[in-house]
Protein backbone atom coordinates (compact mmCIF):
# COMPACT_ATOMS: atom_id res chain seq x y z
CA UNK A 1 0.00 0.00 0.00
CA UNK A 2 2.93 2.46 0.69
CA UNK A 3 4.08 1.43 -2.61
CA UNK A 4 1.17 2.25 -4.43
CA UNK A 5 0.13 5.74 -2.67
CA UNK A 6 3.73 7.07 -3.16
CA UNK A 7 3.35 5.82 -7.16
CA UNK A 8 0.07 8.00 -6.74
CA UNK A 9 2.24 10.97 -5.48
CA UNK A 10 4.52 10.56 -8.12
CA UNK A 11 1.64 10.64 -10.51
CA UNK A 12 0.40 13.87 -9.32
CA UNK A 13 3.94 15.57 -9.05
CA UNK A 14 3.65 15.57 -12.80
CA UNK A 15 0.84 17.01 -13.14
CA UNK A 16 1.67 20.00 -11.11
CA UNK A 17 0.42 19.09 -7.56
CA UNK A 18 1.54 16.89 -4.97
CA UNK A 19 1.04 18.87 -1.70
CA UNK A 20 -2.66 16.58 -1.31
CA UNK A 21 -2.42 13.47 0.56
CA UNK A 22 -3.79 10.70 -1.86
CA UNK A 23 -5.03 7.40 -0.20
CA UNK A 24 -5.24 4.91 -3.73
CA UNK A 25 -4.84 6.23 -7.51
CA UNK A 26 -5.57 4.21 -10.21
CA UNK A 27 -6.17 4.22 -14.13
CA UNK A 28 -8.72 1.88 -15.33
CA UNK A 29 -9.68 1.39 -18.97
CA UNK A 30 -7.52 0.60 -22.39
CA UNK A 31 -8.63 3.20 -24.58
CA UNK A 32 -6.36 5.30 -26.69
CA UNK A 33 -8.27 8.43 -26.59
CA UNK A 34 -8.52 11.05 -24.00
CA UNK A 35 -8.21 10.32 -19.91
CA UNK A 36 -11.05 11.57 -17.39
CA UNK A 37 -9.91 12.31 -14.01
CA UNK A 38 -12.13 12.00 -10.74
CA UNK A 39 -11.11 13.07 -7.46
CA UNK A 40 -12.90 11.14 -4.79
CA UNK A 41 -13.59 10.49 -1.45
CA UNK A 42 -15.07 7.22 -2.35
CA UNK A 43 -13.34 3.99 -1.52
CA UNK A 44 -12.13 2.48 -5.24
CA UNK A 45 -13.80 -1.28 -4.72
CA UNK A 46 -17.23 0.16 -4.83
CA UNK A 47 -16.86 2.24 -7.66
CA UNK A 48 -15.50 -0.46 -9.64
CA UNK A 49 -18.28 -1.66 -10.95
CA UNK A 50 -19.93 2.24 -12.49
CA UNK A 51 -16.54 2.36 -13.58
CA UNK A 52 -16.34 -0.66 -15.87
CA UNK A 53 -19.77 -0.15 -17.26
CA UNK A 54 -18.91 3.53 -18.45
CA UNK A 55 -15.75 2.44 -19.85
CA UNK A 56 -17.65 -0.55 -22.02
CA UNK A 57 -20.13 2.24 -23.10
CA UNK A 58 -16.90 4.35 -23.94
CA UNK A 59 -13.95 1.99 -24.99
CA UNK A 60 -11.85 4.67 -26.82
CA UNK A 61 -11.65 6.39 -23.22
CA UNK A 62 -9.66 6.10 -19.83
CA UNK A 63 -10.77 6.96 -16.36
CA UNK A 64 -7.90 7.96 -13.56
CA UNK A 65 -9.66 7.31 -10.08
CA UNK A 66 -7.79 9.07 -7.14
CA UNK A 67 -9.23 8.68 -3.81
CA UNK A 68 -8.46 10.97 -0.82
CA UNK A 69 -10.53 12.05 2.61
CA UNK A 70 -12.70 14.85 1.91
CA UNK A 71 -10.61 17.28 3.81
CA UNK A 72 -8.00 16.53 0.84
CA UNK A 73 -10.48 16.82 -1.39
CA UNK A 74 -11.15 20.02 -0.51
CA UNK A 75 -7.69 21.25 -0.38
CA UNK A 76 -6.88 19.92 -3.93
CA UNK A 77 -9.83 22.10 -5.16
CA UNK A 78 -9.69 25.01 -2.97
CA UNK A 79 -5.82 25.79 -2.45
CA UNK A 80 -4.06 23.87 -5.36
CA UNK A 81 -6.40 24.09 -7.84
CA UNK A 82 -5.47 20.71 -9.16
CA UNK A 83 -7.25 20.01 -12.22
CA UNK A 84 -9.57 17.07 -12.11
CA UNK A 85 -13.28 16.20 -14.60
CA UNK A 86 -15.37 15.18 -11.74
CA UNK A 87 -15.07 15.71 -7.94
CA UNK A 88 -17.09 13.29 -5.61
CA UNK A 89 -17.17 13.39 -2.00
CA UNK A 90 -19.30 12.20 1.35
CA UNK A 91 -18.72 15.78 2.92
CA UNK A 92 -21.85 17.73 1.52
CA UNK A 93 -20.58 20.74 3.74
CA UNK A 94 -16.98 20.80 2.13
CA UNK A 95 -18.71 20.46 -1.54
CA UNK A 96 -21.32 23.42 -0.91
CA UNK A 97 -18.51 25.48 -0.01
CA UNK A 98 -16.75 24.87 -2.98
CA UNK A 99 -19.51 25.54 -4.97
CA UNK A 100 -20.80 27.90 -3.42
CA UNK A 101 -17.29 30.09 -3.86
CA UNK A 102 -17.09 29.21 -7.15
CA UNK A 103 -15.61 26.08 -7.51
CA UNK A 104 -18.05 24.22 -9.42
CA UNK A 105 -19.06 24.84 -13.25
CA UNK A 106 -22.50 25.31 -14.60
CA UNK A 107 -24.00 21.68 -15.86
CA UNK A 108 -27.57 21.30 -17.13
CA UNK A 109 -28.69 18.08 -18.34
CA UNK A 110 -31.56 15.81 -18.98
CA UNK A 111 -30.05 13.75 -15.81
CA UNK A 112 -29.38 16.10 -13.17
CA UNK A 113 -32.60 17.70 -14.22
CA UNK A 114 -34.13 15.04 -12.67
CA UNK A 115 -33.45 15.24 -8.83
CA UNK A 116 -35.62 16.35 -6.96
CA UNK A 117 -34.97 19.87 -5.53
CA UNK A 118 -33.72 19.11 -2.12
CA UNK A 119 -30.96 16.88 -4.39
CA UNK A 120 -29.15 19.36 -5.78
CA UNK A 121 -28.13 23.12 -5.78
CA UNK A 122 -28.23 25.60 -8.86
CA UNK A 123 -26.89 24.00 -11.50
CA UNK A 124 -23.50 23.53 -9.62
CA UNK A 125 -23.83 20.47 -7.20
CA UNK A 126 -25.72 17.12 -7.80
CA UNK A 127 -26.76 14.16 -4.89
CA UNK A 128 -26.37 10.66 -6.81
CA UNK A 129 -26.31 8.44 -3.76
CA UNK A 130 -27.86 8.41 -0.20
CA UNK A 131 -26.31 7.05 2.54
CA UNK A 132 -27.67 6.32 6.12
CA UNK A 133 -24.78 7.19 8.28
CA UNK A 134 -25.01 3.93 11.30
CA UNK A 135 -23.92 2.26 14.21
CA UNK A 136 -22.24 -0.65 13.92
CA UNK A 137 -21.77 -3.16 16.77
CA UNK A 138 -20.11 -6.74 16.89
CA UNK A 139 -22.21 -9.53 17.84
CA UNK A 140 -19.62 -11.05 19.90
CA UNK A 141 -18.85 -7.65 21.66
CA UNK A 142 -22.66 -7.69 22.58
CA UNK A 143 -23.25 -11.33 23.96
CA UNK A 144 -25.47 -11.43 26.29
CA UNK A 145 -26.96 -7.69 25.87
CA UNK A 146 -29.44 -6.43 24.10
CA UNK A 147 -28.55 -4.37 20.70
CA UNK A 148 -29.65 -0.75 21.22
CA UNK A 149 -31.93 0.54 18.40
CA UNK A 150 -31.38 4.59 19.28
CA UNK A 151 -29.16 6.89 21.13
CA UNK A 152 -31.17 6.34 24.07
CA UNK A 153 -30.14 2.84 24.45
CA UNK A 154 -26.74 3.31 23.55
CA UNK A 155 -26.29 5.84 26.11
CA UNK A 156 -27.90 3.32 29.15
CA UNK A 157 -25.85 0.45 27.25
CA UNK A 158 -22.46 2.02 28.16
CA UNK A 159 -23.67 3.53 31.43
CA UNK A 160 -24.75 0.23 32.59
CA UNK A 161 -21.14 -1.55 31.48
CA UNK A 162 -18.10 0.56 31.27
CA UNK A 163 -16.05 -2.36 31.60
CA UNK A 164 -16.94 -4.03 28.73
CA UNK A 165 -17.21 -0.95 26.36
CA UNK A 166 -13.81 0.74 28.28
CA UNK A 167 -11.45 1.71 24.94
CA UNK A 168 -13.78 -0.59 22.47
CA UNK A 169 -15.79 2.17 20.87
CA UNK A 170 -14.54 4.22 18.02
CA UNK A 171 -16.14 7.01 16.00
CA UNK A 172 -14.59 9.91 13.59
CA UNK A 173 -12.04 12.71 14.49
CA UNK A 174 -14.01 15.43 13.04
CA UNK A 175 -10.52 17.49 13.46
CA UNK A 176 -9.63 15.48 10.43
CA UNK A 177 -12.78 13.75 8.91
CA UNK A 178 -14.92 16.74 6.81
CA UNK A 179 -17.62 13.81 7.34
CA UNK A 180 -16.93 13.01 10.93
CA UNK A 181 -17.26 16.60 11.89
CA UNK A 182 -20.41 17.06 9.39
CA UNK A 183 -21.85 13.96 11.19
CA UNK A 184 -21.24 15.08 14.62
CA UNK A 185 -22.72 18.95 13.88
CA UNK A 186 -25.79 17.43 12.38
CA UNK A 187 -26.67 15.14 14.72
CA UNK A 188 -26.05 18.10 17.41
CA UNK A 189 -28.54 19.51 15.41
CA UNK A 190 -31.01 17.39 15.76
CA UNK A 191 -30.92 16.20 19.27
CA UNK A 192 -29.58 17.34 22.73
CA UNK A 193 -28.62 13.69 23.53
CA UNK A 194 -25.53 14.14 21.16
CA UNK A 195 -24.05 15.94 23.79
CA UNK A 196 -24.81 13.50 26.53
CA UNK A 197 -23.46 10.69 24.34
CA UNK A 198 -20.56 11.81 23.76
CA UNK A 199 -19.93 12.63 27.39
CA UNK A 200 -20.51 8.90 28.08
CA UNK A 201 -18.32 7.79 25.11
CA UNK A 202 -15.72 10.49 26.60
CA UNK A 203 -15.51 8.65 30.23
CA UNK A 204 -14.68 4.84 27.87
CA UNK A 205 -12.05 6.44 26.31
CA UNK A 206 -13.63 6.53 22.78
CA UNK A 207 -10.98 5.62 19.67
CA UNK A 208 -11.15 8.65 17.15
CA UNK A 209 -10.63 7.49 13.29
CA UNK A 210 -10.16 9.57 9.65
CA UNK A 211 -11.94 7.00 8.06
CA UNK A 212 -14.91 4.07 8.23
CA UNK A 213 -12.51 1.29 6.74
CA UNK A 214 -10.64 1.55 9.81
CA UNK A 215 -13.01 1.41 12.00
CA UNK A 216 -15.01 -1.50 10.25
CA UNK A 217 -11.31 -3.00 9.96
CA UNK A 218 -11.09 -2.70 13.63
CA UNK A 219 -14.23 -4.02 14.29
CA UNK A 220 -13.63 -7.50 12.39
CA UNK A 221 -10.54 -7.89 14.60
CA UNK A 222 -12.31 -7.39 17.53
CA UNK A 223 -10.65 -4.59 18.78
CA UNK A 224 -13.61 -3.23 18.69
CA UNK A 225 -17.35 -3.83 19.75
CA UNK A 226 -18.97 -0.74 19.05
CA UNK A 227 -18.40 2.11 16.01
CA UNK A 228 -20.70 5.04 16.22
CA UNK A 229 -21.88 7.10 12.71
CA UNK A 230 -19.99 5.03 10.40
CA UNK A 231 -21.13 5.75 6.45
CA UNK A 232 -23.47 2.39 6.09
CA UNK A 233 -22.58 1.70 2.34
CA UNK A 234 -18.79 0.71 3.44
CA UNK A 235 -19.92 -1.73 5.88
CA UNK A 236 -23.10 -3.01 4.18
CA UNK A 237 -19.95 -4.25 1.47
CA UNK A 238 -17.97 -6.20 4.51
CA UNK A 239 -21.27 -8.15 5.72
CA UNK A 240 -21.09 -11.17 3.14
CA UNK A 241 -17.76 -11.27 4.81
CA UNK A 242 -18.21 -10.25 8.12
CA UNK A 243 -21.10 -12.31 9.73
CA UNK A 244 -19.84 -10.74 13.07
CA UNK A 245 -21.16 -7.08 12.23
CA UNK A 246 -24.55 -5.62 12.94
CA UNK A 247 -25.61 -2.35 11.04
CA UNK A 248 -28.05 -0.32 13.39
CA UNK A 249 -29.94 2.42 12.06
CA UNK A 250 -31.46 4.40 15.18
CA UNK A 251 -34.52 4.53 15.18
CA UNK A 252 -35.14 7.61 16.93
CA UNK A 253 -33.60 9.16 13.77
CA UNK A 254 -30.67 8.16 11.06
CA UNK A 255 -28.96 10.61 9.38
CA UNK A 256 -29.09 10.31 5.65
CA UNK A 257 -26.29 11.84 3.43
CA UNK A 258 -25.99 12.86 -0.04
CA UNK A 259 -22.99 11.72 -1.19
CA UNK A 260 -22.31 14.70 -3.99
CA UNK A 261 -20.46 15.73 -7.34
CA UNK A 262 -19.64 18.52 -9.53
CA UNK A 263 -17.69 19.40 -12.44
CA UNK A 264 -15.05 22.17 -11.35
CA UNK A 265 -14.10 24.98 -13.20
CA UNK A 266 -10.90 24.82 -14.89
CA UNK A 267 -11.71 20.66 -15.75
CA UNK A 268 -9.93 20.24 -19.00
CA UNK A 269 -12.57 17.48 -19.71
CA UNK A 270 -15.54 18.92 -18.14
CA UNK A 271 -17.60 17.66 -20.86
CA UNK A 272 -16.74 14.00 -20.22
CA UNK A 273 -17.14 14.82 -16.27
CA UNK A 274 -20.77 15.54 -17.05
CA UNK A 275 -20.81 12.38 -19.29
CA UNK A 276 -19.87 10.29 -16.13
CA UNK A 277 -22.19 12.41 -13.56
CA UNK A 278 -25.12 11.74 -16.26
CA UNK A 279 -24.21 7.85 -15.91
CA UNK A 280 -24.17 7.72 -12.49
CA UNK A 281 -27.93 9.54 -12.24
CA UNK A 282 -29.15 7.10 -15.56
CA UNK A 283 -30.79 3.77 -14.27
CA UNK A 284 -27.80 1.69 -14.76
CA UNK A 285 -25.61 3.85 -13.16
CA UNK A 286 -27.62 4.16 -9.94
CA UNK A 287 -28.49 0.04 -10.25
CA UNK A 288 -25.02 -0.28 -10.08
CA UNK A 289 -24.24 1.96 -7.44
CA UNK A 290 -27.19 0.59 -5.42
CA UNK A 291 -25.75 -2.91 -6.30
CA UNK A 292 -22.84 -2.86 -3.93
CA UNK A 293 -25.18 -1.56 -0.96
CA UNK A 294 -28.49 -1.19 -0.31
CA UNK A 295 -28.88 2.05 -0.44
CA UNK A 296 -32.65 4.17 -0.12
CA UNK A 297 -33.97 6.06 -3.39
CA UNK A 298 -33.32 9.40 -4.26
CA UNK A 299 -36.98 9.65 -3.57
CA UNK A 300 -37.59 11.08 -0.63
CA UNK A 301 -41.35 10.17 -0.54
CA UNK A 302 -40.33 6.55 -0.51
CA UNK A 303 -37.87 6.87 2.62
CA UNK A 304 -38.24 5.57 5.69
CA UNK A 305 -40.11 8.13 8.93
CA UNK A 306 -36.38 7.34 10.76
CA UNK A 307 -34.34 8.33 7.74
CA UNK A 308 -33.30 12.13 7.73
CA UNK A 309 -31.61 13.63 4.51
CA UNK A 310 -28.99 15.95 5.06
CA UNK A 311 -30.32 18.65 2.45
CA UNK A 312 -28.78 20.36 0.15
CA UNK A 313 -28.43 24.05 0.73
CA UNK A 314 -26.44 26.87 2.15
CA UNK A 315 -27.37 25.88 5.70
CA UNK A 316 -24.98 22.95 5.08
CA UNK A 317 -22.31 26.50 5.70
CA UNK A 318 -23.31 27.12 9.29
CA UNK A 319 -20.78 25.22 11.12
CA UNK A 320 -17.72 26.16 8.47
CA UNK A 321 -17.92 29.65 9.99
CA UNK A 322 -14.38 29.80 11.71
CA UNK A 323 -15.94 30.60 14.79
CA UNK A 324 -18.80 28.15 14.89
CA UNK A 325 -16.09 25.31 13.97
CA UNK A 326 -13.33 26.25 16.87
CA UNK A 327 -16.69 26.36 19.58
CA UNK A 328 -17.95 23.09 18.35
CA UNK A 329 -14.52 21.26 18.27
CA UNK A 330 -13.54 22.67 21.67
CA UNK A 331 -16.70 21.43 22.79
CA UNK A 332 -16.09 18.08 21.37
CA UNK A 333 -12.46 18.08 23.06
CA UNK A 334 -14.28 18.74 26.05
CA UNK A 335 -16.40 15.51 26.09
CA UNK A 336 -13.73 12.90 25.00
CA UNK A 337 -10.95 14.06 26.88
CA UNK A 338 -12.56 13.92 30.44
CA UNK A 339 -10.41 13.12 33.47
Amino acid sequence: MRQLILAAALALLAHGAAAFEVEDDRVFGTGVGVEISVLSTTDTQIFVPLIEAFLARNPTLRLRYVVASSQEVYRAIRDEGVAFDLVISSAMDLQMKLANDGFAAAYASDAVATLPAWARWRDRLFGFALEPVVLLASRRAMQGLEMPRSRRDLIDLLRANPARFNGRIATYDPHVSGAGYLFATQDARQTDAFWRLAEVMGRLNTRLYCCSGDMIDDLESGKLALAYNVVGSYALTRLPNAPDIVVIEPEDFTVTLLRTAFVPKGAVQGKLGGMLLDFMLAPQGRALIDGVADLPPLDQTALAPHLRPIRLDPGLLVYLDQIKRQNFLAEWDAAMTQP
